[in-house]
């Protein structure tokens, strides 16, 4: 893609009243953006010298300093190595109607990382894939990624390393970084331009510009924000987006249907449930301690029925827990911040650090169930969230997080009994909401949503646990079994 790159410039035409014209558009652009709640991500990679310092205080210039940040893409500090890689970056994204200008990228963890850090070639081809899932993501979203490679020969990124090692003030920008990346240029370029090749995609392309002509890159770069943002706030979204549910398979594992799972017989006899109990939460308290020396992630997911047991299940597993290394985050109705990002957003960032335990009470499966059946958001993207959800578990799996899911199961008589139950007990009454009658009317409704979940979201790397949990003491220990198991089953496969 860098091949021709240098070719297009023309340094005698005068680009300066064009250029100041397209900066007025891109100032008064700025609040169609805020109108049109369209999220925006200005993006610059590129070469050391070619012009991303200049270029985007260029462009903050023109923009309501209320509405936009900048941010400069530093190598991962030790303590955000501890989480997935992807998770710094979606902190980062911008709320709808804002505006991020990146300095650097996530793009710094593949071609620099392959160069410098010695990534496999598995790793980089890993991140080259998380890196076009989460730009379609967000696309997918509504969100403009505009990305740009500033281009430059290494004959004139020579030229203006030596400008700015003649002037006292500037030469401590040509790092001893920078000399090395500029003596192994042709190498850099090669990486540079493979990691170009396979990231240029029709939902976020790159603008490849050549920066020689200052003049000229100016009004490429703001030429090419004031058409792709004006396309954006002026296009007609009632048209229904194609979904891409083929353009990648999951390997799935089968789970039966809610009416199939059997509920009898599923009992505990109290006097077997404490010995059991006392048991399983000393294994637990054995395991926390392994993972936390070993750094391996845990993720417990709990859905279910309204008074199907989730929150008994959960104090039974977290009391067994070292407090410092788990955190249990319920999930109710998104918050305005909240929903103003994308809907993964709230989840990244509460995912846990290596060695740390992450128990979510409900989850991202709200996408899929009430927000599908309550109309809180439209049925295409409802539909487009079976792929980003199985998306995320593997990215999760596949940076060494185990992830565990529960669906606690009981019937339409088992759930009645407990409503009224906590419907007549005083210190119960807080449980009961008129939001749990109105789900209940909805049963069938969401029985069959959430078979359609289950079929499409059991996959090998993340398959659903059905619980039977019309007995509470039977749930509690099958649950902590699956746990015991699994955790202890990942450490000794793992060689960890």
């Amino acid at each position: 893609m860098l091949e021709n790159a240098l070719s297009n410039k023309n340094k005698s035409f005068d680009y300066k009243d064009l250029t100041k014209e397209l900066e007025k558009n891109l100032s008064s652009l700025q609040q169609k953006i805020r109108a049109e709640k369209l999220p925006v991500i200005i993006l610059l990679e590129g070469w050391g010298a070619s012009g991303k310092g200049t270029l985007i205080s260029d462009m903050i210039k023109m923009l309501d300093p209320r509405f936009f940040k900048v941010h400069s893409t530093m190598p991962a500090t030790e303590s955000e190595r501890r989480y997935p890689m992807m998770k710094r970056y979606w902190e980062n994204i911008p709320e709808y109607g804002a505006i991020s200008v990146l300095d650097r990228s996530w793009y710094q963890e593949l071609a620099i990382a392959k160069m410098e850090e010695g990534i496999t070639d598995e790793e980089y081809a890993n991140r080259i894939g998380s890196v076009n899932t989460f730009e379609r993501q967000l696309s997918d979203d509504g969100y403009l990624v505009i990305k740009f490679f500033l281009h430059i020969s290494r004959k004139e990124q020579k030229k203006r390393f030596l400008k700015l090692k003649e002037d006292s003030a500037t030469k401590w920008r040509v790092t001893e970084l920078d000399k090395k990346r500029h003596k192994n240029y042709d190498a850099y370029y090669r990486q540079f331009d493979d990691m170009l090749a396979k990231t240029n995609t029709p939902h976020c392309p790159w603008r490849i510009i050549d920066t020689t002509d200052r003049g000229f890159t100016r009004f490429q770069v703001f030429n090419i924000l004031v058409s792709q943002i004006a396309n954006a706030v002026n296009s007609d979204n009632s048209e229904p987006r194609v979904i891409e549910e083929t353009a990648h398979h999951f390997e799935l594992s089968p789970c039966p249907k809610l009416a199939d799972v059997k509920l009898d017989n599923k009992v505990l006899q109290p006097s077997k449930y404490y010995d059991e109990l006392k048991k399983n939460q000393k294994e637990l308290a054995r395991l926390h301690g392994k993972i936390y020396k070993k750094k391996i992630p845990v993720i417990l997911l709990f859905e279910g029925w309204d008074a199907a047991g989730k929150g008994g299940a959960i104090k039974r597993v977290s009391y067994a827990l070292d407090p410092r290394g788990y955190e249990a985050v319920p999930i109710a109705a998104p918050d305005k911040r909240e929903l103003n990002h994308h809907y993964l957003w709230r989840f990244w960032n509460n995912l846990p650090k290596s060695g740390h335990i992450t128990i979510f009470d409900r989850s991202w499966y709200g996408r899929v169930m009430v927000e599908r059946l309550e109309g809180f958001t439209s049925p295409e993207r409802c539909a487009m969230a079976y792929r980003e959800i199985n998306e995320f578990e593997e990215e999760l799996v596949r940076e060494g997080a185990i992830v565990l899911k529960f669906w606690m199961q009981i019937d339409k008589d088992e759930q009645l009994r407990r409503f009224t139950d906590r419907q007549n007990t005083p210190e119960k009454q807080w449980k009961i909401t008129d939001e749990d009658w109105r789900n209940r009317e909805k049963w069938d409704e969401y029985e069959t949503a959430v078979d359609e979940m289950l079929m499409k979201t059991s996959t090998k790397n993340a398959p659903w646990n059905i619980i039977e949990a019309n007995n509470k003491l039977y749930a509690r220990i099958k649950v902590m079994n699956i746990i015991i198991d699994s955790i202890t089953e990942y450490i000794k496969n793992s060689g960890k």
